[in-house]
């Protein structure tokens, strides 16, 4: 009785407010302070205040909410063990078993058969300064930043 009580007051006085805006010749904020007003009024002719405030006085409610909790705790963390891991022992195993045999067997021989064998390619050799340039190219950036 007294949840229903102040729902009625909440809207009463958001009406007078969205009122007192309409009258400053600001009617799409009276509009909405107005919606927003109805709202404790249309959950109290529904009977969720009712139900809101049985529920929030109940053991056996709350006691049903810890459960509820409990149960999304341990479906979160077996989630998380799970994606920790990679996955169940199924997909574990059809990984491991997919990583051993080969997709396509002959997919290493060459193609056409035309090309030379990897002994009588020539190698290809570094070039002497390579690593210099390298790292003469960040010398350069860092003196010029005063490094």
């Amino acid at each position: 009785m007294i949840a229903e009580t102040v729902c009625s007051a909440v809207s009463a006085a958001g009406l007078g407010i969205a009122a007192v805006t309409a009258w400053r010749k600001r009617f799409l904020t009276a509009a909405r302070i107005a919606a927003y007003a109805l709202v404790p009024v249309g959950l109290v002719m529904t009977g969720v205040v009712g139900w809101l405030a049985d529920t929030a006085f109940s053991p056996t409610a709350w006691a049903g909410f810890g459960v509820l909790g409990v149960a999304w705790l341990l479906f979160a963390t077996t989630r998380a063990l799970e994606r920790r891991r990679g996955g169940t022992r199924k997909e574990r195993k059809a990984a491991r078993a997919a990583q051993r045999e080969p997709v396509a067997p002959a997919a290493s021989a060459p193609a056409l058969g035309t090309a030379a064998p990897a002994a009588t390619r020539p190698k290809a050799t570094p070039r002497a300064g390579d690593s210099t340039d390298d790292f003469s190219d960040i010398e350069a950036i860092l003196k010029k930043h005063g490094i």
